[in-house]
C-alpha cells in the first residue's frame, strides 16, 4: 500500500473512502501518515523483518497501518477481528510481535490481550485515548515525526495467517528481498495483470481488510493511483447502491455475498445502476454453479473467477463466457504447474478427483512451524499444496471438490460435502447451508446438514423432509443428508469462510473425528 508516487502527483484526490461514515482519506494525507508511522516504528526499535500486528475492523486508518510496514521493511499481520482474548493473544505471540496497532471498537479484547502477550512492547488506538507508556493514541505517539520517508525504506509485506477453519491459525510468510517499496513482490505484479487494475480505478472493498484478497487489491488499488471505496460490513442493497454512487469500475465478492445479492428482491436489484462496473472477481471459496450461472445472466462478462491459496501456490482464472462452456469449472492454470494426486503422490487420470499440488509459485514457509510446512510441501520440495480436492478435464480446466480435510468416508465411501452445500443454497427457503460427516457405529460417518433458513421460514421436521428430497433428486444416494438441523446463523466469517470446524466438533464431542 505504497502511495509516494502519486502523492506528489495527486495528493488531492481521495485514495480511501468509507463506505458508511464518508470519511475520506487523501492521497497526500496517507503518504504523511504512513510516513509518521514509519518513523515511529523505527523509534521503537523494529528493524527490518521485524513483526508487528493490527487489529481492527475496517476503519479509515487501516492502509495507513499497512503502509507504514511497506515501507519499513517490516512484517505486518492483520488479525482476523473477530478473535477472542486467548485468540489474539495466540497470533500475537507466534508471529512474534512486538508492536500492536488496535481501534477503540477493538480496545477491550486488545489491551486484555497484551497480559498474555509480553512481547508487545507498544500499543497503539487509532481513534481512541491511550493509557500510560505502553497504550498510546496513534495521532498522539506520531505528533511531531516527519511525514517525509524514512532514511532507510525497503519493502516490506503482510504476513497473513490461515482463517483457522481446519484447526489453529498458522502464518504464511514469504520471503522478502531487499528492494525498495515501489517495487513490489512478483505475485502481485502478476494479480495486477490478471485482475486488470488500472490507473485511476474505483475499488470497492466488501470483504475484512484483514484477509489475504482484500489486502492484495487494496494494496493494488493505491500503487495503481485508484480510490478504494471500504464497506465497514457487507449488506447487498447497500452494495448494489455503492456502486452506483461511487461508478465502481472494480470489485471483489466471495460467493455468499453472490448469494445474498440475488436473493434481494428483483426490484431492488434492478433499481441501481451497475454499468460502471468493469472486473468483478469472485473468490475465497468454489462458487456453485446455479449462483454462478445467475450472476453471469445478470451482471454479465464483467464476472471473472479466480483461484489461488493463501499461500500463493497457484492461481486459476476465466472470463464468463469460457465459465458458460464449462459448468462448474474454475478455470485453465495460470501460474504454476499444477497436478492431481492421490494419496500415494501418483498423477490421477483426467476427471478423477485428487489433492491439488503447485510447483510453487511463490516461496513461502508456515511461521515458526517447520512440521507443517513440510506437510505441505512435496519430498522433493517442488511442489505444495493447501489440501484442495479437486479434479482436471480433458481439456485442461480445474473443478474444485473441497478440502480434503472435510472429507467425509461413509461405509468406505469417499463423499466430499462441498457439492450438497452448493445444492441446498440453491433452495428458496435456505439462507445457508454446512455439510459434514457425524459419527455412525455402523458406517463410521454419515452426512449431516446444518441449515440455516430464510427469514420468514421456521425449522421444522416437514421443511427438514423437504430438503432430504430436494437433496435426493439431484445428488447420489450416498450423498444425501440423513439429517437435517437448524441453526439460526451458521458461523461464517466475514470474508466468506464457513467455519465449519465448530459446528463439527459439538457431533463429535470427546470423540476423536477423523478429521483435524
Amino acid at each position: 500500500m505504497y502511495s509516494r508516487q502519486h502523492a506528489a502527483t495527486r495528493a488531492e484526490q481521495p485514495a480511501v473512502i468509507m463506505a458508511g461514515s464518508g470519511e475520506t482519506i487523501t492521497y497526500g494525507e496517507l503518504e504523511a501518515r504512513s510516513n509518521r508511522l514509519a518513523h515511529l516504528l523505527r523509534r521503537q526499535g523494529l528493524k527490518r523483518l521485524d513483526h508487528y500486528s493490527i487489529y481492527m475492523e475496517n476503519n479509515a486508518r487501516y492502509v495507513e497501518c499497512c503502509g507504514a510496514g511497506e515501507r519499513a521493511g517490516l512484517y505486518y499481520t492483520c488479525v482476523n477481528s473477530f478473535l477472542t482474548v486467548e485468540e489474539l493473544a495466540y497470533i500475537l505471540n507466534n508471529s512474534e510481535s512486538r508492536v500492536l496497532i488496535t481501534s477503540q471498537a477493538k480496545r477491550d479484547v486488545a489491551l486484555a490481550a497484551l497480559p498474555l502477550a509480553p512481547r508487545i512492547e507498544l500499543c497503539l488506538i487509532v481513534d481512541g485515548p491511550g493509557d500510560g507508556d505502553r497504550v498510546r493514541n496513534l495521532d498522539e505517539a506520531t505528533a511531531g515525526l516527519p511525514g517525509t520517508p524514512i532514511a532507510d525504506e525497503s519493502l516490506g509485506t503482510a504476513m497473513l495467517y490461515s482463517s483457522g477453519t481446519t484447526g489453529r491459525p498458522k502464518g504464511i510468510v514469504r520471503p522478502i528481498p531487499e528492494q525498495p517499496p515501489s517495487q513490489h513482490l512478483p505475485i502481485f505484479a502478476f494479480l495486477d495483470k490478471l485482475w486488470r487494475y488500472r490507473d485511476g480505478m474505483i475499488y470497492l472493498s466488501p470483504a475484512p481488510l484483514y484477509h489475504s484478497a482484500p489486502q492484495a487489491a487494496v494494496n493494488l488499488t493505491i500503487r495503481n493511483g485508484g480510490t478504494v471505496v471500504i464497506m465497514e460490513r457487507f449488506d447487498a442493497e447497500h452494495y448494489l447502491q455503492l456502486v452506483e454512487t461511487y461508478r465502481i469500475t472494480h470489485s471483489q465478492l466471495v460467493p455468499t455475498m453472490f448469494s445474498r445479492l440475488l436473493k434481494l428482491p428483483e426490484a431492488v436489484r434492478k433499481r441501481h445502476d451497475l454499468s460502471s462496473l468493469e472486473i468483478a472477481i469472485h473468490a475465497a471459496a468454489p462458487c456453485p454453479v446455479q449462483v454462478k450461472e445467475q450472476m453471469i445472466e445478470w451482471w454479465g462478462p464483467i464476472i471473472h473467477e479466480y483461484y489461488g491459496a493463501t499461500e500463493g501456490l497457484g492461481f486459476t482464472a476465466c472470463d464468463s463466457e469460457e465459465w458458460l462452456a464449462h459448468r462448474g469449472t474454475v478455470g485453465r492454470v495460470l501460474l504454476g504447474e499444477l497436478h492431481v494426486l492421490d494419496d500415494e503422490m501418483k498423477e490421477v487420470p483426467p476427471g478423477t478427483a485428487g489433492t491439488l499440488w503447485f510447483k510453487t509459485a511463490t516461496p513461502f514457509e508456515y511461521f515458526n512451524d517447520p512440521a507443517k510446512t513440510r506437510e505441505a510441501r512435496s519430498s522433493d520440495g517442488s511442489m505444495s499444496t493447501v489440501g484442495d480436492v479437486g479434479y482436471v478435464d480433458s481439456d485442461g480446466y480445474l473443478y474444485l471438490t473441497d478440502r480434503a480435510t472435510f472429507m467425509i468416508i461413509s461405509g468406505g465411501v469417499n463423499i466430499y460435502p462441498q457439492e450438497c452445500e452448493n445444492l441446498l443454497i440453491t433452495h428458496p427457503k435456505v439462507a445457508d447451508a454446512a455439510v459434514f460427516g457425524v459419527p455412525n457405529p455402523d458406517l463410521g460417518e454419515e452426512v449431516k446438514a446444518v441449515v440455516q433458513l430464510m427469514p420468514e421460514q421456521h425449522p421444522s421436521p416437514a421443511i427438514a423432509e423437504e430438503l432430504i428430497a430436494f437433496c435426493g433428486q439431484h445428488l447420489a444416494r450416498q450423498k444425501v443428508p440423513r439429517s437435517i438441523d437448524f441453526e439460526p446463523e451458521l458461523p461464517r466469517l466475514p470474508t466468506g469462510k464457513l467455519y465449519k470446524r465448530l459446528l463439527r466438533d459439538r457431533y463429535w464431542g470427546n470423540r476423536t473425528s477423523r478429521i483435524v
